[in-house]
């Protein structure tokens, strides 16, 4: 019944079906056919529909029923706040959506906003604990009150102070002040344009690695140019960053990477393999006959439409978070020290050895994550040293078909992860701090 659901919505919309056809490139006669039900329809024209009638491709496929039921079985699944609640009646969910289609929905609305403020709680509590620009703004703000207090008490305490005397720290007063309200003025303005408002001002742009990471997020980790042999130089000519600065150094080794990658690993070839083995990246490897990280950093720069989503986090020896290209349900950050417990940081010990594991953080509405982790030497052979190795975490969608292993409880960072016991556990959450002073307070 996709089709139906197609025309419906066309419909609706007031689409004419040569219209709708054209925008995504296919035949009238053919989108006829898929209205009919007398076609099948790929997922990348699915998408494409979906896309154009300005609607979840799950809905046209399964019925917005289908979605609803989704919703409201992943509601069921939430962490309770009294554990002697009874449980939700899951058997009965299409009966409650069937009976009080209203309620189902706005039940289903509230756990998405409930959904999206959790997230906005957890990138707020990150960002207060390791912004270093948020950070230095307040060190300024502090230092500031403190000098204003310290010349205060002074004249304060001192009434034979000397007119010389006094007019000096009554100017150093009024210069003080002037600072204290320009650096809270700074401090007001960041917060309201930095990282998670969802306003782009450049404000969440904190060091030369965010500024790489915000050109490549720009163009979506892909560069056709690169697939096509193109230059770097040119790419990097189209964009904001400046000859010369460090993020474009780290730009630029970026695309020479992608660009090699690209030659040795073409996306004809990459694709066509894909058909034969799906997104496995072990056996496109070895069908390849190509080096396992290479294949994950192809993957993670094929179409959605082509591979489906696709995340890649890569490290260096210390730790550090080098590249990350996010999967939606999979938190991560750079401001901070990563979970020791993702594969990413375990690949390195057993750098023969290639990793698989299914995932899964503590955040609300999270979902198992299929990690597949694998290193390879970042430099030159030397003699009486060990080789540099790189690190790279790929990411997929776990598999409704996965061999039934239990997924391995991991975190984001230490500060926002509530999980109670874990030997990794370097620093408190801030979570559970906030936990432990709302049952003291009483309310």
């Amino acid at each position: 019944m996709t089709g139906t659901r197609i025309r419906e919505r066309r419909l609706a919309r007031g689409i004419a079906q040569g219209a709708l056809a054209a925008s995504v490139g296919i035949s009238a006669s053919y989108l006829n056919l898929i209205e009919h039900n007398r076609r099948r329809i790929g997922g990348r024209i699915l998408l494409r529909l979906a896309d154009a009638l300005q609607v979840d491709a799950q809905t046209l496929s399964h019925g917005a029923e289908a979605a609803l039921l989704a919703t409201l079985r992943e509601a069921a699944a939430e962490p309770r706040e009294k554990p002697g609640e009874p449980p939700p009646d899951l058997d009965r969910a299409e009966e409650f959506a069937g009976r009080f289609p209203g309620w189902a929905h706005l039940l289903a609305d509230t756990l998405r906003r409930a959904q999206a403020a959790g997230r906005q709680v957890d990138a707020l509590a990150d960002r207060l604990a390791h912004d270093p620009q948020l950070a230095a703004s307040l060190h300024e703000v502090l230092s500031v009150v403190t000098a204003i207090r310290s010349t205060a008490s002074i004249l304060v305490e001192t009434p034979a102070l000397e007119p010389e005397w006094r007019a000096r720290f009554h100017r150093n007063l009024g210069e003080d002040s002037q600072r204290l309200a320009e650096g809270a003025e700074r401090l007001v303005q960041y917060l309201g344009e930095g990282p998670g408002t969802g306003v782009s001002t450049g404000r969440d742009i904190l060091s030369p690695q965010d500024e790489t990471d915000h050109f490549l997020s720009a163009s979506g980790h892909r560069f056709d140019a690169l697939e096509r042999g193109g230059d770097p130089d040119a790419v990097l000519a189209q964009s904001d960053l400046r000859p010369g600065t460090s993020a474009h150094a780290q730009a630029r080794a970026a695309l020479e990477i992608y660009r090699s990658d690209a030659s040795a690993l073409p996306q004809a070839a990459l694709l066509a393999a894909v058909a034969r083995h799906g997104t496995a990246p072990l056996a496109l490897a070895q069908d390849l006959d190509a080096p396992l990280p290479r294949v994950m950093r192809r993957l993670a720069a094929m179409p959605e439409d082509a591979v489906g989503p696709v995340g890649l986090i890569s490290a260096d020896a210390s730790g550090a978070i080098l590249s990350l290209k996010p999967l939606e349900g999979f938190a991560a950050t750079r401001l901070a020290g990563a979970c020791p417990l993702w594969p990413l940081f375990r690949a390195a010990a057993l750098p023969q050895v290639p990793l698989r594991r299914r995932i899964l953080q503590p955040d609300r509405g999270a979902r198992p994550v299929l990690a597949i982790a694998a290193c390879e030497v970042a430099g030159p052979a030397e003699f009486n040293m060990p080789p540099l190795l790189r690190s790279f975490m790929l990411l997929l969608p776990d598999a409704p078909d996965a061999d039934g292993d239990e997924a391995l409880p991991v975190g984001t960072v230490c500060r926002i992860c509530p999980r109670e016991v874990c030997a990794a556990r370097r620093e408190p959450s801030v979570l559970r701090a906030a936990e432990e002073a709302h049952d003291a307070s009483g309310f």
